[in-house]
């Protein structure tokens, strides 16, 4: 690994690092905030931030105002990119399909899987690295936004056993149902619905083997709310499974990162009760 940032934050440090990943064969970036105690050489917890279409690693380290919170909560922060990056990286030229949409899946479909196999970064690579080089323990919980939003929670619910808690904001819950996700699955997974199934939260909420604490919030005023994030199926489904779900929504906020800072505190502190 190497770092190519560091800024002093809260005490702590905000560091980015680039690595080889195998799972993608490319070369990838990964943001990881260290909070005071870790710098002491204390193990901490980590929690998993996965952010929404069009943006990397950055994006929730410069707008989300989560370093203050997990400061004072001992949390180290871990906010890796959204696809696989490079010139010998397939793309496309929409915002929603290739680079920075990479949806946290394994692509099956040519000419994604050669590099698409985000799920196995995210799940299984990335945490044996953080756990390798930083001080942190193996209690994980994982977070995110839009398009990582349900990469969080398909995530959490395809690996049980490997995070305490799960939380998202404006999440696609139910990407097999909406343009979004029809796009991409076609896409990385093919035309053979079935194939989606194993990717979307609504589903899987049905075969779910634990009862995480999950913690959503939506705003009311965002404008992909009816048609590409319907959080109402994933609450149907929820109640369905007699699966515990704390869903807000809020009047006046929206789809941005505005709307994240207003709440990453108490996302925060729902994961540090449940990695204590």
């Amino acid at each position: 690994m190497e770092r190519i940032e560091q800024h002093a934050c809260f005490g702590g440090r905000q560091e980015v690092w680039r690595h080889r990943a195998e799972s993608l064969r490319c070369d990838m970036n990964v943001a990881v905030y260290l909070p005071p105690a870790a710098l002491r050489g204390e193990p901490c917890p980590v929690v998993y931030w996965l952010s929404g279409l069009t943006c990397t690693e950055q994006n929730f380290i410069t707008k989300a105002a989560a370093q203050q919170h997990a400061a004072a909560l001992g949390l180290i922060l871990v906010a890796p990119d959204t696809s696989p990056r490079g010139q010998d990286v397939a793309d496309d030229s929409a915002y929603d399909l290739g680079q920075g949409a990479g949806f946290y899946l394994n692509a099956t479909q040519a000419p994604w899987s050669e590099h698409y196999q985000m799920q196995d970064y995210i799940a299984l690579e990335l945490p044996a690295l953080i756990e390798q080089h930083f001080p942190a323990t193996t209690h994980r919980s994982i977070s995110g936004h839009s398009m990582g939003g349900h990469g969080a929670l398909v995530t959490a619910l395809r690996h049980p056993g490997r995070y305490r808690s799960v939380s998202a904001f404006s999440p696609i819950v139910a990407p097999s149902q909406v343009p979004w996700g029809q796009k991409a699955f076609a896409a990385y997974l093919g035309e053979d619905k079935s194939t989606w199934l194993p990717w979307d939260a609504v589903h899987l909420i049905n075969q779910a083997s634990e009862r995480l604490p999950l913690l959503i919030d939506q705003g009311l005023d965002d404008s992909f709310l009816n048609e590409q994030l319907r959080p109402e199926l994933l609450e149907a489904a929820c109640q369905k499974a007699n699966y515990p779900v704390q869903l807000r929504r809020h009047a006046g906020y929206d789809h941005s990162y505005y709307f994240i800072a207003s709440f990453i505190g108490e996302h925060l502190a729902h994961h540090a009760q449940a990695l204590r």
